[in-house]
């Protein structure tokens, strides 16, 4: 995922390696965190664009505004997660 997220952030260079992967790890953090699960990135598209996103702001260090604008794609995967908690198998 590093790849990916370097190619996003249009990132050539590999001295920033460590902290980008520092940044993933904490966005997988933040986005487990806040949808009370913990996400499979790989298969979930929309998980990983808000990763991705994560990553961008966090770079960019404004991730305090990260929250606010991305607050309807969190809340989408908090329900999309709560209703798969809820689902019952015979």
């Amino acid at each position: 995922m590093l790849e990916e997220i370097k190619g996003y952030l249009k990132i050539t260079w590999s001295d920033e390696d460590s902290s980008i992967s520092t940044m993933i790890d904490a966005g997988k953090a933040y986005i487990d965190s806040v949808t009370g699960t913990t996400i499979d990135y790989e298969s979930d598209n929309q998980a990983k664009s808000l990763l991705f996103d994560y990553c961008r702001y966090r770079y960019n260090m404004a991730t305090e505004e990260f929250e606010s604008n991305f607050s309807s794609v969190i809340l989408n995967l908090q329900l999309k997660y709560a209703c798969k908690d809820m689902e019952v198998t015979p």
